[in-house]
């Protein structure tokens, strides 16, 4: 018996790994996400036990997982994006651990790769930026000193930030030093889903476009200069005379 932590994708149950769907279809019991899965992702399942994990606390989650394993059934664990960021699954591993309950982790779609794919960007550009942060706002759950936003904002990298539209106005004063008011910067509402919604604008305007649309959640924060930006060099990838293991 083995509990999978399968990332469901951003949204679009078309983004959901050919193995995770399997999975999902051949697990006797699934424990969902269900404020953050679509019940799309679901559909064609055969499991005999499907519970929405957002009415649960964590030991009732483990009960479930603890009780599944004594019947020797498989568990779906779905999350969404990749359950390695920002799944919360790292309590629920250890937990497995003391049990000795096996596990696995089939990686998922991130929400930032389907805000990039929907901005039509590519997040690493030559001589602009070749690291991208993947950070959130610290709120209810403190961030470690030395990754305060302003720290990392001084790298001036691509940056996706999670959890913050709620603190766009902070969020704009701690990058307008580092990035400058002109850089562009997309919030982008429920990637993938049906009704996803986006603005571009600069950290000098941001903020007024975001109101104007009136997100509140479930949004994602991009900012860096590779947004828009038509001006960079070629890679050497595909540059010609560039030799390399498959071109001589």
């Amino acid at each position: 018996m083995t509990v999978y932590f399968i990332g469901a994708g951003p949204g679009d149950p078309e983004l959901i790994t050919v193995k995770g769907q399997r999975l999902i279809r051949s697990c006797p019991v699934i424990i969902y996400a269900g404020s953050l899965v679509p019940e799309a992702v679901l559909e064609g399942h055969q499991a005999v036990q499907r519970v929405n994990s957002a009415e649960l606390h964590l030991e009732q989650i483990i009960a479930l997982m603890k009780s599944a394993h004594a019947q020797g059934q498989d568990v779906a664990r779905v999350h969404s994006g990749d359950p390695s960021l920002y799944g919360a699954i790292g309590e629920q591993i250890r937990c497995l651990r003391e049990l000795d309950i096996p596990f696995e982790i089939i990686p998922g779609v991130t929400a930032t790769a389907a805000c990039a794919a929907l901005l039509g960007t590519e997040l690493t550009l030559p001589d602009i930026s070749q690291s991208v942060i993947l950070t959130r706002y610290a709120d209810k759950t403190a961030m470690p000193v030395r990754e305060q936003l302003a720290a990392l904002a001084q790298h001036q990298a691509t940056m996706a930030i999670h959890l913050g539209v709620n603190n766009l106005g902070k969020i704009v004063a701690e990058l307008m030093p580092h990035y400058g008011k002109d850089c562009p910067i997309a919030v982008v509402h429920r990637a993938s889903w049906p009704d996803q919604d986006w603005v571009v604008g600069t950290l000098a305007d941001i903020e007024q476009k975001v109101a104007a649309k009136g997100f509140r959640r479930t949004a994602l924060i991009l900012v860096g200069r590779v947004l828009g930006n038509d001006v960079f060099s070629e890679s050497s990838l595909y540059r010609a005379g560039h030799a390399h293991l498959f071109r001589p």
